[in-house]
């Protein structure tokens, strides 16, 4: 599917399953407060299907698929019949009407819990903790060497590339000094630490992991596979030789034998490449090819593939599932108000803050990796609005349990002046998070890092 239909077609379906989930929580408590629900909408706008439901309720889905409503009885926005008055929402407990509002951020936690548990139960596939440091790099200065395994990060155990990721970019939030354990190729354990609080100041998470030069590990220079037919075959190379010169030029990893067969079959397709299999050198002299393959641009090739990356797999039984999925949310819960206090506080740079912009493309690469993948990043996605709709900012969820808490205390409602001021400077703090987000993502794609 073409990248940008893609993008919008997986937008369109975490918006769809998330902002349904949310809003029925609505729903679904303030039927069961006594509260009559007119309409239940998914998406804003002019209707594209309607249904009058036996209770009452007109379901629709719209035509602005970003975001969706449920309209109750409220005295607030018309008259109401008296003989309705017992299903009004104003007129119910202050205990019920914080139940209702706040059963959309409360349904979002439960999906995110559900989603993490289905991804562990179908197994959630990773590569393990490989790491390789770009030359010169603070990484590289800190003594990451190719090929070291991550063993922990700030005294938190590691057990997948993505864990690690994890755990730096909280780091780099902040730009603290980090520690990590890791083991060499050697089978020797190091403790280093990255001086992430060198980095400077006002750069988004993406551009400190660009500066920090920290990269997954390079396969190693192995010829995993020999393609029969091709050049390195026909030539006499095997699956299982070690990969050691081209032309004379060392190979450090399979990444720079790939960039040493172009650039040299680029002068001359006839290459010397040397090997070593069974701890004898040998010498193959390879006429490479400069074809297509599956679609790609042209380019030079031989016919070997490099070894699969080591794979972490984390799949578990109900129980051990549930359990995982719980610490994970837990985790990402705390990662989340980390970045959200670390922007109040000027420690963390606002750069840090997208739009369904950047959500639609990853969903679409999360989608492309299979249904475990989607389901990891629908429960990100599905914990952050629920975070994001607590916030005590008016016109969220948060700012109307805010006005709630406030009554609480007064023993009265709040005066519809100061709730209507309220509205306001919630739609304008709204406006500015918008668009900063989408300033953000629109300057990435228009100025990439």
């Amino acid at each position: 599917m073409n990248p940008f239909l893609g993008s919008v077609f997986w937008l369109l379906v975490t918006l769809g399953v998330l902002v349904t989930f949310h809003e029925f929580g609505h729903y679904w408590v303030a039927r069961r407060c006594g509260v009559k629900v007119l309409r239940f909408s998914v998406g804003f706008g002019q209707p594209l299907w309607t249904r009058l439901g036996r209770d009452g309720t007109e379901y629709q889905i719209a035509a602005i698929p970003l975001g969706g409503y449920v309209k109750m009885l409220d005295s607030r926005e018309a008259e109401v019949d008296p003989s309705l008055y017992d299903q009004e929402f104003t007129r119910k407990s202050v205990w019920r009407r914080i139940a209702i509002v706040a059963a959309g951020p409360l349904f979002n936690l439960i999906f995110t819990v559900f989603a993490f548990w289905l991804m562990f139960m179908l197994g959630r596939s990773d590569t393990a903790p490989l790491i390789a440091a770009t030359p010169h790099s603070m990484a590289a200065s800190a003594g990451i060497r190719s090929g070291d395994r991550v063993l922990s990060i700030g005294g938190k155990q590691v057990d997948t590339w993505s864990d690690s990721l994890d755990l730096i970019g909280d780091a780099l939030l902040g730009r603290e000094a980090l520690p990590l354990v890791v083991r060499g190729s050697d089978g020797a354990e190091r403790q280093l630490v990255l001086p992430l609080n060198q980095l400077p100041a006002g750069k988004s998470v993406e551009q400190y992991l660009i500066g920090l030069g920290l990269r997954p590990a390079p396969a190693p220079a192995i010829a995993a596979t020999v393609s029969s037919g091709l050049p390195a075959e026909q030539a006499g190379m095997r699956g299982g030789d070690r990969l050691v010169s081209v032309n004379g030029k060392p190979v450090s990893d399979f990444s720079a034998f790939g960039d040493l067969v172009g650039s040299e079959a680029a002068k001359s397709p006839t290459l010397t490449i040397g090997v070593e299999r069974d701890g004898k050198p040998l010498q193959f002299h390879v006429q490479a090819s400069h074809r297509s393959v599956e679609g790609e641009p042209a380019r030079w090739i031989i016919g070997v593939a490099a070894p699969a990356p080591e794979t972490a797999i984390e799949h578990y039984g109900p129980a051990k599932a549930f359990e995982a999925s719980l610490a994970m949310t837990r985790d990402r819960t705390a990662s989340i108000f980390n970045m959200f206090g670390k922007m109040l506080n000027g420690q963390a740079s606002t750069k840090n803050l997208h739009s369904v912009i950047e959500i639609a493309q990853v969903a679409n690469a999360s989608a492309s990796m299979g249904f475990a993948s989607f389901l990891d990043f629908l429960g990100l996605v599905s914990l952050s609005l629920a975070i994001l709709n607590l916030l005590p900012i008016p016109m969220l969820d948060g700012g109307h349990l805010l006005y709630y808490l406030i009554e609480l205390l007064k023993g009265s409602p709040l005066n519809e002046r100061t709730m209507i001021a309220g509205q306001y400077i919630g739609l304008a703090l709204l406006l500015t998070m918008m668009g900063l987000a989408f300033y953000n993502d629109i300057h990435n794609i228009i100025l990439p890092t």
